[in-house]
């Protein structure tokens, strides 16, 4: 990031805000892979949430369609990144589809899971444009207060977490007003590509991509994300709706902490309950005790 646009920075925050908000800025900038131009109007395919153009493309014409398609949402859970799983109607912009939804936050259910968002209420996505694997964001303000950047800038990661989730994605921009976002409206273009690594602390422990919260569990299933867990095993409990264990399994990440490795593991079950919940854990290595704990609610459907 240059010296100009941090400058300008510094203007958008309060003063006794601003010395932090550059810091964590400078050190988002490091791993984001940012950089002081950007690609010219010609070479980005721009478009409004109403157009056609999109990332990927699911069919909504052939007779054999899913009625249904799984849409991954990353909001956050006690200040760390956890995932809605939602069913939504395929669309042939997925990816703006899942922006769209996850600027209107949680659902009443989710919450109650204990999923929240950082992102300002009332934000709204204007455009969205991908060039190369980059997407460019407009929305109608920045997705983090002042005093979230200092934190971390957590609502910019819930964004760049939903939509690299796309293959076809692997870097984000965001835009407020039409300008590169984070900065002042004089500090001139000083686009910035946001990128998962700039955000690894908002991982939790053990962080599971899929299922995620709310998601419909066939039999067998598959449970996948990363971990930073000692020698990289914990466990993966499935309960029914009265408490009582379907299954529980082993999993092994390929990489133990301090690292943090990647699982995908398939589970294989069997119930006649609807409903129940997944449980992820970690032991301790001096008395057995759980550590690192998550709970996502799930639909059973064997």
């Amino acid at each position: 990031m240059s010296r100009r646009a941090a400058t300008g920075i510094t203007r958008v925050l309060p003063a006794s805000l601003a010395t932090g908000a550059v810091l964590v800025l400078a050190a988002l900038l490091a791993a984001c892979g940012g950089s002081s131009s950007g690609p010219s109007s010609s070479s980005s395919a721009t478009m409004s949430p109403s157009q056609s153009a999109s990332p990927t493309v699911s069919p909504t014409s052939s007779p054999s369609a899913p009625a249904t398609t799984a849409q991954a949402l990353y909001f956050l859970r006690d200040g760390k990144l956890g995932v809605a799983e939602r069913a939504a109607a395929p669309s042939t912009m997925p990816a703006t589809a899942a922006v769209q939804a996850l600027l209107a936050g949680p659902s009443a259910s989710e919450r109650a899971a204990g999923l929240t968002s950082a992102i300002p209420t009332g934000t709204t996505l204007k455009s969205l444009g991908l060039s190369g694997r980059v997407a460019t964001v407009s929305l109608s303000q920045g997705p983090d207060t002042a005093s979230a950047a200092l934190l971390g800038m957590p609502g910019t990661a819930e964004i760049v977490y939903t939509l690299t989730r796309f293959a076809t994605i692997a870097g984000v921009r965001v835009q407020v007003g039409g300008r590169p976002w984070p900065s002042a409206a004089d500090a001139g273009p000083s686009p910035v590509t946001f990128r998962r690594a700039a955000f690894r602390g908002f991982e939790p422990a053990i962080f599971v991509e899929s299922p995620g919260f709310g998601a419909v569990l066939p039999d067998p299933f598959v449970l996948s994300g990363t971990a930073s867990v000692y020698e990289g095993s914990f466990s993966a409990q499935l309960t029914d709706d009265s408490g009582r264990r379907v299954v529980r399994v082993s999993v092994q990440a390929s990489k133990g902490a301090p690292a943090r490795g990647t699982f995908h593991q398939t589970v294989v079950y069997s119930t006649s309950a609807t409903h129940g919940t997944l449980t992820v854990y970690s032991e301790s290595a001096e008395d057995g005790s759980r550590q690192n704990v998550v709970e996502i609610p799930v639909t059973l459907r064997p």
